[in-house]
C-alpha cells in the first residue's frame, strides 16, 4: 500500500470527515491520513473516534473536490496532498542557548569576559550567547557567585560558547543603543589627527621636544666636537695605526 510522503492536518478528524462525506474506500482514506485500515473501519463503526469532530480537507485546502471524484471512480488511486497555496517559515526556537555539559563551568569566565569587555551588552544579550541565567549575570556582576574568588576571563569565542558572527552582531546591536557621547566627554577621547602627531619635515615626533632642556641640548650637539673628543679618548698609539703608510 503506497503511503502519501506527507500527512494531513489532523488525520483522525480528516478520516473522520472522509468516512461521513465520501465513498472512499478504507484503504484510500488510510493511506491519505497514515491510519490502519482496521482503525477507520472502527471510526465508520463508530467504534474509535467518537467525539471528534470532523475536519474537512477541502476548506483547509489539503484536498480538492477533483482529487476525491478521481480517487472515487478509481479504488486503486491514492489521495495526494494538494500544494499549499502558502509557504509558513518553520518557527526557529527562542530561549537559552543549550551549552553541551563539558562547557558548562567555562560560563562563569565567559560572562565575567562579557561584562569587563562588552559593558554596553544587555543581560537578554549576554544569555543569548552563553546559554546562562539572568541570575547568574547579576552574581557575577556583583561578585557574589559561589566561585568568584577562582574566575578568570575567558573569551566565549576561544571557550567554543558563541561563534564570532554573533559576538560581533550583538556587540553592533548594543552599540546603536548607546548615547552618542559629546566631545568634552572623556570617554569619546579618539587618536590625535596626523597634523599633530607628523612634524613639517614627515618625522613623528624627531626633535620636537618643545623648549625644554632636551631641544637645547639637541641644538647645542656639533659633530665636529664630538669626533674631536673621541680622538682624544682614543690616544696617540690609536691615531698611528688608523693613518694608512704613506702619508
Amino acid at each position: 500500500m503506497a503511503t502519501p510522503t506527507n500527512t494531513p492536518l489532523m488525520p483522525k478528524a480528516t478520516a473522520v470527515w472522509l468516512v461521513e462525506n465520501t465513498a472512499l474506500s478504507f484503504d484510500q482514506i488510510a493511506a491519505f491520513c497514515r491510519l490502519h485500515p482496521l482503525e477507520v473501519k472502527a471510526i465508520a463503526d463508530g467504534e474509535a473516534a467518537q467525539g471528534i469532530k470532523g475536519l474537512d480537507p477541502i476548506i483547509t485546502g489539503q484536498l480538492t473536490r477533483e482529487e476525491i471524484e478521481k480517487a472515487v471512480k478509481n479504488p486503486d488511486h491514492r489521495l495526494k496532498l494538494a500544494d499549499p497555496k502558502v509557504r509558513v517559515p518553520e518557527a526557529k526556537r527562542r530561549g537559552p542557548r543549550y551549552t553541551p555539559v563539558s562547557r558548562r563551568h567555562d560560563r562563569p569566565n565567559a560572562i565575567l569576559w562579557l561584562l569587563r569587555n562588552h559593558p554596553e551588552l544587555k543581560d537578554a544579550a549576554i544569555m543569548r550567547l552563553v546559554g546562562t541565567t539572568k541570575t547568574t549575570i547579576q552574581q557575577i556582576r556583583e561578585r557574589t557567585h559561589w566561585n568568584a574568588a577562582n574566575l578568570a576571563p575567558s573569551d566565549p569565542v576561544t571557550l567554543g560558547l558563541c561563534s564570532q558572527l554573533e559576538l560581533d552582531l550583538e556587540v553592533e546591536k548594543a552599540a546603536k543603543g548607546m548615547p552618542v557621547r559629546e566631545a568634552g566627554d572623556p570617554g569619546a577621547a579618539t587618536l590625535l589627527p596626523v597634523d599633530e602627531t607628523v612634524t613639517p619635515e614627515g618625522l613623528v615626533g624627531a626633535g620636537n621636544y618643545g623648549s625644554g632642556s632636551r631641544g637645547e641640548e639637541a641644538d647645542d650637539l656639533d659633530a665636529d666636537k664630538i669626533f674631536a673628543k673621541l680622538k682624544s679618548l682614543k690616544g696617540p698609539d690609536a691615531d698611528a695605526e688608523e693613518e694608512p703608510e704613506g702619508f
